[in-house]
């Protein structure tokens, strides 16, 4: 039974967005010690929230926080087929047929993916990543936008290098109606929450 003069703890309140950085793991500890690799800790001092998803290390962009369970499955679980878009620098230029590629679903080593939306765009206005991606005179390359709506291990990378276009960058910029917009590598702000 509950004492009457302690206030309920408020659970399940939380939604952060974060822009997580590159070579940064998606979560608050690592169990590898002696690699001293960078966590979400450096960045997000906030108790009780965890990632709903995950964002590879090589990969940047948005990342949600939040301290509800339910709130963090329905972010992250590909039944509920939230679109989550990237901003993807690929080596070459891709034609018209290796996007059509992409939008009609690209077979992977695990099954097919589902059809995405897939354009080419010119290259975003972005915050230098560090270390750089390497740069090499005699091979092209472009930028993509990327919506998909489920979430397998490396799928993006995968994706493209299915089509023959592997990827060079990828930032994750939108999570349903959730942006970057805004936010530099490792800052992060409160959401409205949405329950």
């Amino acid at each position: 039974m509950a004492r009457p003069d302690r206030k309920p703890v408020a659970v399940g309140t939380r939604l952060i967005a974060l822009n997580k950085p590159y070579d940064v793991l998606s979560q608050f500890t690592d169990a590898n010690i002696s690699a001293a690799r960078r966590t979400l800790s450096e960045f997000v001092a906030v108790p009780h929230v965890y990632p709903a998803g995950r964002l590879d290390r090589d990969s940047e962009g948005l990342l949600l926080l939040t301290d509800d369970g339910r709130l963090q499955a329905r972010i992250a679980d590909p039944r509920f087929k939230l679109p989550k878009t990237y901003l993807v620098q690929i080596e070459g230029e891709p034609d018209a047929a290796a996007l059509d590629h992409l939008r009609r679903g690209v077979q992977l080593t695990d099954g097919m993916t589902r059809p995405a939306e897939a354009r080419r765009i010119d290259p975003p206005a972005l915050w230098p990543r560090d270390p750089p991606v390497r740069f090499r005179k005699s091979v092209p390359d472009c930028w993509i936008e990327l919506t998909i709506a489920e979430g397998r291990n490396r799928q993006v990378r995968r994706m493209t290098a299915a089509i023959g276009h592997p990827t060079l960058r990828l930032v994750r910029w939108r999570i349903g109606d959730w942006s970057l917009d805004g936010l530099a590598p490792g800052e992060w702000r409160d959401l409205p929450y949405p329950g």
